[in-house]
């Protein structure tokens, strides 16, 4: 969602203010009223577009899984062995980092709201976050060969952990933006020199 250039659809509009509503007071909390309200239409019109709050919800997790998925794989293709896995790892840092300063209320969404999801949605954005890890954890065992699978998967949780804890810095938005991107891919830079010298 935060690569677009272009003006946003009604429909992104207002999948964003569900987002940020369902963030701040919770799936339950929010009415399409107040969804609609937020874009300038009234919670009627909403239905034009969705069939309801299961729906955004649902269009919000899905989408955001697919879109992390489907940046890691271009990535990759991009790199296409012209760079070093050190560099291609860099570059999936960069793009989650990227996803958890920009989509910050998506974390917060599936954090609390994801089994509010039909089981068949459930499923999808598990499939996809399967998909993603693995993807990850084949670069991860590129940088260090010597690094069994089950350990490489461990880390590759612990990095989405920490990454994905941006909802909780500052207040009310406030984000750290670029001191953020420096300090994380900083501390894994410099985390990965002292591994490959002790």
């Amino acid at each position: 969602m935060a690569t677009r250039t272009d003006a946003p659809t009604r429909r992104e509009q207002i999948l964003k203010e569900a987002a940020r509503l369902f963030a701040e007071r919770g799936f339950h909390g929010v009415g399409v009223d107040e969804i609609g309200a937020a874009v300038g239409i009234s919670g009627p019109g909403l239905y034009r577009h969705f069939a309801g709050k299961d729906a955004m919800l649902a269009e919000l997790l899905v989408g955001i899984s697919g879109q992390l998925l489907t940046g890691a794989k271009r990535r990759l293709a991009e790199a296409d062995g012209q760079v070093g896995a050190e560099a291609v790892l860099d570059s999936l840092i960069e793009g989650h980092i990227d996803f958890a300063l920009d989509d910050r209320p998506l974390i917060t969404l599936h954090d609390r709201e994801l089994d509010r999801l039909r089981d068949s949605d459930r499923k999808m954005v598990r499939q996809l976050q399967r998909q993603y890890v693995e993807l990850w954890v084949g670069v991860v065992r590129e940088v260090y060969p010597a690094l069994g699978e089950p350990a490489a998967r461990s880390a590759v949780h612990s990095v989405f952990g920490l990454l994905n804890s941006t909802p909780h810095l500052g207040r009310g938005g406030c984000c750290p933006g670029g001191g953020l991107r420096r300090s994380c891919c900083t501390g894994w830079r410099g985390g990965r020199s002292r591994r490959r010298g002790s």
